[in-house]
């Protein structure tokens, strides 16, 4: 018996959840054979169990259907990744992602993607594995700012692939819908959507993945912290004082949902001559520090308006990677620097748990019978009606 007669046989064995075989992968490494007998060392990188039993199963049935008896097979694999909620009440739908970064904002328009977008890619520049996950339903303009608007993922089994661009595996809801396509979604098909682009998308096993929330304080938000214990949150906001007062409805928000507050961007602070490099003032800078210190957090970046960042977006040139030595790719460097030091602290500390904020209502009862009326109604033995008039 020959190594060619063991790699033959081990070809048919398909790595899960894909449909290329471990020899193609290059998983198989070391290999003894001696008449009958085989011993075959096979390095796998997922660290769920059930994917180590398969593999296990199926190139045994192999190497018996090749011939040999005596079969000694080892599976390296990666050690589980630590679960971030120390509770057993808490979850986790994605464990083999390290850390997830919440990008949010209290109002639309205040370059929010650009931030993911670009913060994404500065870590990757800094040699972490990155995901990007756009999860802004109804404004999914990700594929865009990254160069990938006619390029649709792959499928795998049941599961998709993500994309990738500038060393990012990026998925968003605007690579799987045509151009222009509108969304007519109720709460309960986002919060649905937000759990099958944890679940069933591909991730590698990724160091963060940065997920690019819609604006607001809504059900996408409370659906993701509530699925992942999220590890950092970040607000981006404007200068101005209305964008500023919605910045601290979601700064409350990472407070309620437990989720441990990064920092703050400052948006379009300021403005960088194209010509001259001179820094402006004329939307308004600095104004994020007070709220920041009131927050007890800190301001990440300033980012100013610079006209490197408007073409990149629209191009699928992210100004971090094309404009690198520009002030804006500095700031975001700068502000990828303070975000990974902030997370790794979080981990180290093991302090994102979202087990205080898993749902405890029983299944078949609706949520709004659960407050204080309706328990206030039990307890004396009547009924009470809920604000929310669904009595």
């Amino acid at each position: 018996m020959t190594k060619e007669k063991v790699l033959e046989a081990l070809k048919n064995v398909i790595y899960p959840g894909f449909t290329k075989d471990i020899v193609t992968f290059d998983f198989v490494k070391d290999i003894e054979a001696d008449g009958d007998k085989v011993s075959v060392t096979i390095d796998i990188t997922s660290s769920a169990d059930e994917v180590k039993q398969q593999i296990l199963h199926d190139a045994t049935t192999e190497l018996k259907k090749a011939g040999f008896e005596t079969i000694d097979i080892h599976i390296n694999a990666p050690k589980p990744p630590k679960q971030m909620s120390n509770t057993i009440s808490g979850k986790n739908i994605a464990p083999h992602i390290k850390s997830f970064v919440m990008v949010s904002s209290g109002k639309g328009g205040v370059g929010k993607s650009t931030t993911s977008v670009n913060l994404s890619i500065a870590l990757a520049m800094q040699g972490k594995k990155v995901g990007l996950l756009d999860a802004d339903i109804y404004g999914p303009n990700i594929p865009r700012m990254m160069g990938l608007e006619e390029q649709k993922p792959e499928i795998q089994g049941n599961k998709v692939l993500p994309l990738k661009a500038y060393g990012v595996e990026v998925m968003s809801m605007g690579s799987l819908m045509e151009p222009g396509q509108s969304l007519i979604w109720r709460g309960s098909m986002i919060m649905k959507a937000i759990e099958q682009f944890l679940r069933d998308i591909l991730w590698s096993e990724l160091d963060v993945l940065v997920i690019d929330m819609p604006p607001g304080t809504g059900d996408a938000q409370l659906t993701l912290a509530q699925s992942v214990p999220v590890t950092a949150g970040i607000t981006v906001t404007t200068p101005q004082e209305v964008s500023l007062d919605d910045s601290r409805r979601s700064l409350d928000m990472f407070k309620k949902l437990h989720i441990p507050t990064a920092g703050i961007i400052e948006n379009m602070s300021g403005f960088i001559c194209p010509n001259c490099g001179e820094e402006s003032d004329i939307f308004g800078m600095g104004t994020t520090e007070p709220v920041a210190k009131e927050y007890d957090t800190q301001v990440l970046a300033r980012i100013p308006i610079e006209p490197a960042i408007r073409v990149g977006g629209d191009t699928g040139h992210p100004v971090v990677y094309h404009k690198p030595d520009s002030e804006t790719a500095k700031r975001y460097q700068e502000a990828a620097n303070k975000l990974w030091s902030f997370v790794e602290e979080v981990l180290e500390e093991g302090a994102a748990d979202n087990a205080a904020i898993q749902p405890t209502t029983p299944p078949g009862v609706s949520a709004c019978s659960t407050g204080a009326g309706a328990a206030s109604g039990a307890a004396s033995g009547g009924h009470s009606g809920g604000s929310c008039g669904c009595h």
